[in-house]
């Protein structure tokens, strides 16, 4: 035990009563020359969150003296939510208990009111641990003597004090980055210096680069990675020919979309004597390239994956890896784990091999020319690719026997419309339409699915350090609250406190082709808990899955290039005890690392898509359309469009009636009319007005007297 574990342990025990740095001191028998270096480690501690030290300056463990450790998550209002850090419920903070603290920061918090009745635990940030928001991205405004930054980011609800020589040339209506130099005390704001100037609001290019400033993307990669990358030799080595397995000869192609720069996954499919199918999936070996504790590796992992921002990419490894040597371009050699599997015709894993191996793309298809091949019977692009024809034909019949089978153990498949967002020149959009999940599409998406199944099976029963991709059962509560809504529609589960993921997908079997369809499968996946990476194997519900992980895109995300390498050594000689010790902290470390930066990527890639939804309509408004209602809150409707587009109708531009919120069915009811929009009502809105710097769209209901009208002129 090192000393900050004596110190908990001897704080935790049920005697202990809080004492000072002195006291302390003279109970492990601190001498004056040392007591400097104790009263450090003390404060480190404290510093951490392990320890607490009152206003009497006596020390105790955090949750002995009424405190809990965790995240700070603002509301644009100016409450917030403590996410404690031991996955208990969320801790809500009034605005007047926010004290210092700003969105993001590990704070310390005094419990005030432990949950009651359904009434949630409220709290107070004692103080911050750690600062989140080193930098801020926002609007500056000039003032005479000074300036001040408005935060992009409307969590951060604060403006930033700017010293007039601290600007660095900013001028009012400039986006900026600013770099904080103080933190907010008592009642004074936050202070910075302008550190980049990226622009006018207006002006090409820049409403995206204040999104990926505000989620600290990382544009650029340091020199010293971007060396490391550029002295890489394309060249095989005759070694690697000499101990891989050659596929070269093997009939394969990858199948992507038409954009799509970084292939990194292959497929073949054989027909078997025996009728069976034997499936390879052949994976861009990128371990090969990025070594472990290399400057790539280590930007790999901070990076944790890439990040798709409709007209650009930040991708996780320098270009000359994810579009070059890595990129599974055609006909040109290149270095794979591949997984091969034998599947009989009720979609069964019968036997697999994981090799490394050597391949050459026979063709880079897209999904477009597949589905013409296969959806359309297009005969011009069937001549052109007539040599792979067969295999096609052979990858939809075996993509239907694996989709059946995933059905029949009860996965549920969510059919949301993707958007597809097209700017021109200009970055301005032109066109939103849902995104197209055809037949090719689907073939891919089952190819993967069942090799990162056999994949994770294999590596869980050699019982050796892995990077698991988990979704954990649903939460119950929200599960409860979901079966009382669609109770009122007709459809139930009969005990949710041992839910299978069957029971679930069985009524969005029954909602599939009603106007509820979208309503109940949008409740039903809020329900759900998040999928995320993690060391252990908690199985994926989602999926109806035992095993899962993610092992076919190591270019663009950091777990499946942290098993490629562990599988690798297995294959090569396997996993001595030392070595495991070392990789069980590595993949727990990658797990937490790729869980928080998807979150990132998932945030920054929906602000994007909202900020140019926001602006598409912005052309549109007074324009009408027909939609439907997505979410009912108690300041009004959501309503959606076919093209996914998502507005508000406010409570207050609901006019005909005084509306009230029924939270238990989720529906408003009008008092005199006893008009009801409820969720999946088919409603006819004008869009009213947009506000671009929130990302925010507004709609009005079309009264339908005025609908008739416009219709008979």
């Amino acid at each position: 035990m090192n000393i900050r574990e004596v110190l908990l342990s001897f704080m935790a025990e049920e005697a202990y009563k809080p004492m000072t740095s002195q006291e302390l001191g003279k109970i492990f028998g601190i001498g004056k020359r040392e007591i400097k270096d104790f009263q450090k480690i003390l404060d480190s501690m404290e510093q951490d969150g392990q320890i607490i030290k009152n206003d009497k300056d006596r020390y105790g463990v955090v949750d002995k003296m009424g405190m809990e450790v965790g995240k700070f998550q603002a509301h644009q209002r100016g409450f917030g939510f403590v996410i404690l850090d031991d996955d208990r419920p969320d801790v809500f903070i009034p605005a007047d208990n926010v004290n210092t603290a700003m969105n993001g920061d590990r704070v310390l918090v005094k419990i005030l009111k432990n949950e009651n009745h359904g009434k949630k635990c409220e709290g107070f940030i004692e103080r911050v641990i750690e600062r989140k928001n080193k930098t801020v991205v926002g609007l500056y405004q000039d003032s005479k003597s000074f300036g001040f930054v408005v935060p992009k980011d409307n969590k951060v609800n604060k403006d930033i004090f700017i010293p007039k020589a601290k600007r660095n040339g900013a001028k009012t209506g400039q986006m900026v980055v600013v770099e904080i130099t103080k933190w907010p005390e008592d009642n004074r704001k936050a202070e910075g210096i302008v550190v980049e100037v990226l622009g006018y609001k207006e002006e090409k290019g820049v409403d995206i680069l204040t999104i990926i400033r505000k989620h600290n993307l990382p544009e650029e990669f340091p020199y010293e990675v971007e060396q490391e990358a550029a002295d890489i030799d394309e060249e095989i080595p005759e070694n690697e020919y000499k101990r891989r397995k050659d596929l070269r000869d093997l009939k394969m192609v990858t199948i992507d979309g038409e954009d799509a720069k970084d292939l990194d996954d292959a497929v073949s499919v054989e027909v078997l004597r025996n009728g069976n199918f034997k499936l390879g999936v052949h994976i861009a070996d990128v371990s090969h390239y990025v070594t472990e504790k290399s400057n790539l590796d280590k930007e790999a992992l901070k990076r944790g994956n890439s990040v798709y921002l409709i007209d650009r990419v930040i991708p996780m490894l320098p270009k000359k890896l994810s579009n070059g040597v890595c990129s599974l371009n055609p006909k040109v050699d290149r270095l794979t784990l591949s997984c091969f599997m034998e599947i009989n015709n009720e979609g069964k894993v019968v036997d697999h091999e994981i090799c490394e191996s050597i391949i050459k793309t026979n063709e880079r298809m897209t999904y477009t020319d597949v589905t013409k091949i296969l959806r359309d019977n297009d005969k011009e692009t069937i001549e052109r690719y007539d040599y792979l024809y067969e295999d096609f034909k052979n990858m939809e019949k075996l993509y239907e026997i694996l989709s059946s089978r995933r059905t029949r153990r009860g996965s549920i498949d969510f059919e949301f419309d993707e958007a597809k967002i097209i700017l021109d020149e200009n970055g301005k959009p032109i066109d939103i339409k849902p995104y197209e999940r055809a037949v090719s599409n689907r073939i891919i998406e089952e190819f993967m699915l069942v090799a990162n199944e056999t994949v994770a099976e294999h590596m869980f029963w050699l019982n050796t350090p892995f990077v698991y991709r988990v979704h954990e059962d649903p939460d119950e509560e929200k599960l409860m609250s979901f079966n009382e809504f669609v109770y009122n529609l007709g459809y139930f589960i009969k005990n949710t406190s041992e839910v299978h993921p069957r029971m679930l997908q069985d009524i969005l079997g029954k909602v599939k082709g009603k106007k509820e369809e979208h309503v109940v499968s949008r409740l039903l996946l809020r329900s759900m808990m998040k999928a995320k990476y993690s060391p252990e194997c908690l199985g994926h519900f989602g999926l109806a899955a035992k095993y899962y992980c993610h092992f076919t895109s190591p270019i663009r995300r950091y777990p499946d290039l942290i098993i490629h390498r562990i599988i690798k050594e297995y294959l090569n000689g396997g996993i001595n005890d030392k070595r495991e010790k070392k990789l069980r902290k590595s993949v727990e470390v990658a797990s937490k690392q790729a869980s928080d930066t998807e979150k990132i990527a998932i945030d920054a890639e929906r602000d994007v898509d909202d900020l140019k939804k926001a602006e598409y309509m912005g052309e549109k408004i007074g324009e009408q359309f027909d939609g439907i209602v997505s979410s009912v809150t108690n300041f009004g409707i959501f309503v959606e469009l076919p093209n996914t587009v998502e507005g508000l109708v406010h409570i207050t531009d609901l006019k005909d009636d005084y509306y009230v919120f029924d939270d238990k069915n989720l529906q408003l009811i009008g008092e005199r009319t006893k008009n009801i929009y409820k969720l999946g009502d088919e409603v006819r809105i004008v869009c009213s007005r947009v506000n671009l710097d929130a990302h925010e769209i507004f709609f009005e209901i079309v009264e339908q007297d005025q609908n008739e009208e416009e219709k008979s002129e």
